[in-house]
């Protein structure tokens, strides 16, 4: 799928969302750029901006002994609401206004987290990650390498990884966007991953990533227990529901995906 496509995923694109698909031709091509994008963000949203820059309530980690080799992060040990936005430039993490940090969360950089967000006990953000305003990211909620735009809530034993999430989408309990496809006893071997293929009307596609969850378009609702497979492209408004594998590939928007024939339907409304 293209960037000109965009419209099948997304309805209103913000910024700073929308500059992110800049210079991609395929939708989940930002993601293979998304480290120096969130620094320039990171600049972009600080320079000459009023914002605090200490964070009471946490404790920080910048490559210290004991770490893995690169982690730069924050644990919470405290209940935390933003009076102000904070940037924290050592650990290239910026939390909005209004946002609310439960104890035992973990946020390693670099972030970008928007206003009157809730990121709950447990949540651990590994890096490379960008949040709009208003999303939760809940209860033993994993993610990396990846985009969720304004009103998306991920509330309890989710994953996300290597994907971007459109606004209004709401995962349910035990949902997950898996980033890696099963591997060979060779390539488990030979310590490679195959790139991940995307079987489109046009054939398959290459995407050259050997990590890709998927692309998520608004207002999608992941019943419980509903599981993406690598490289799955989900139109908006779409239903999965409820424990239900998603086969990679494209779903268009407006359907229905029930587990008992994996066959799209209209959602009737």
């Amino acid at each position: 799928m293209l960037v000109k496509d965009l419209h099948l995923f997304f309805s209103n694109l913000r910024e700073p969302f929308r500059e992110i698909f800049s210079d991609c031709e395929r939708v989940w091509e930002p993601l293979k750029t998304l480290r120096p994008r969130l620094e320039k963000l990171l600049r972009e949203k600080t320079r000459g901006k009023s914002h605090a820059l200490h964070l009471p309530g946490i404790k920080t980690a910048a490559d210290s002994s004991g770490h893995r080799r690169g982690a730069r992060g924050l644990y919470v040990w405290d209940w935390i609401t933003l009076a102000e936005p904070v940037y924290l430039q050592e650990l290239d993490i910026f939390i909005g206004k209004g946002t609310r940090l439960e104890p035992s969360v973990m946020i390693q950089g670099p972030a970008v987290i928007g206003e009157d967000c809730d990121i709950r006990q447990g949540a651990y953000i590994r890096g490379n990650v960008m949040v709009g305003d208003r999303v939760v990211i809940g209860h033993a909620t994993e993610l990396k390498n990846s985009v969720l735009m304004d009103h998306t809530e991920a509330g309890h034993f989710n994953y996300i990884g290597d994907s971007i999430v459109g606004s209004h989408v709401n995962f349910g309990a035990g949902s997950k966007l898996a980033n890696l496809q099963l591997r060979s006893g060779d390539e488990k071997r030979e310590g490679r991953i195959n790139p991940i293929q995307i079987p489109l009307d046009s054939g398959m596609l290459n995407t050259g990533m050997e990590k890709l969850g998927a692309v998520v378009g608004d207002n999608v609702e992941l019943g419980c227990n509903a599981v993406v497979c690598p490289g799955a492209l989900i139109g908006k408004d779409v239903w999965i529901y409820p424990g239900l594998t998603v086969l990679k590939g494209y779903y268009p928007a407006g359907i229905l995906l029930v587990p008992k024939d994996h066959k799209p339907r209209s959602i009737q409304k």
